[in-house]
This record gives C-alpha cells, structure tokens and sequence, in this order.
C-alpha cells in the first residue's frame, strides 16, 4: 500500500515554472512506477508523464515534451514534475500516480495505476 500526497500547485503566469512533488508513505516506494495525470475543468484526465523504478521516462501528452521533467528520489520516497514554458491550456488538477512494476512504465490509462493522490490545482493565468 502506498499513500501519495502532491504539493506545489499554484498560480502563474504563462510562461513561468514550477514544480510539483509526489510524497509516498508505505513500503516499497522504490517498486513503483510513478506517473502524473492532470484534469482541466470538463476535460478527462490524461497522462502526462512517467517514471518507472529504474528511471526510464516515458511521456504521454506531447503537449509537454520539452518543456515538462519528471524525477524521481526513492531515498526519500518521492517524485517531482518540473513544469516549464507554462501556457494556460496546462491549467490542471495535477495527480500523481503508482503501480508496483518491475519494469517500465505501464501506460497512460488511469485503470493502470493503483495508487493516486488527493491532487494539487495549478492555473496558468496572467
């Protein structure tokens, strides 16, 4: 089991940064693929990026490719999506996501995560 709390939402400008983290308790952080999701008001939510247990990234929405990060520190047991070149079209409740897997990444379907978190809002606003 594994509980997984976001934290760094907020609210920025278009064009700016920030960075969101993924805080695991329970056992096995490090068995885990890690995954972040986002939903925009009247949107279903998608996949944007993953991090599988031995680093390799794989990316979901194209939208984000050069200018989204994900990382993970399973000393400390968490994840973090770096968000980069923000446009307003990322506004988002932004969850991140966990299934035990010994390789890889498992895919950008919600069906395939076991463990999500509460969530954090980021709105890209000026």
């Amino acid at each position: 089991q594994l509980q997984l709390v976001e934290s760094g939402g907020g609210l920025v400008q278009p064009g700016g940064s920030l960075r969101l983290s993924c805080t695991a308790s329970g056992r096995s952080f490090d068995y885990h693929a890690i995954a972040w999701f986002r939903q925009a008001p009247g949107k279903e939510r998608e996949g944007v990026l993953c991090i599988s247990r031995h680093g390799d990234i794989s990316i979901y929405a194209d939208s984000v490719r050069g200018r989204f990060g994900i990382s993970r520190d399973n000393a400390r047991n968490s994840a973090s999506l770096q968000m980069g070149s923000l446009r307003t079209e990322d506004t988002a409740v932004y969850y991140c996501a966990a299934v035990a897997r010994l390789r890889g990444c498992p895919g950008a379907r919600e069906s395939q995560y076991d463990y999500w978190g509460q969530g954090t809002q980021v709105t890209v606003s000026s």
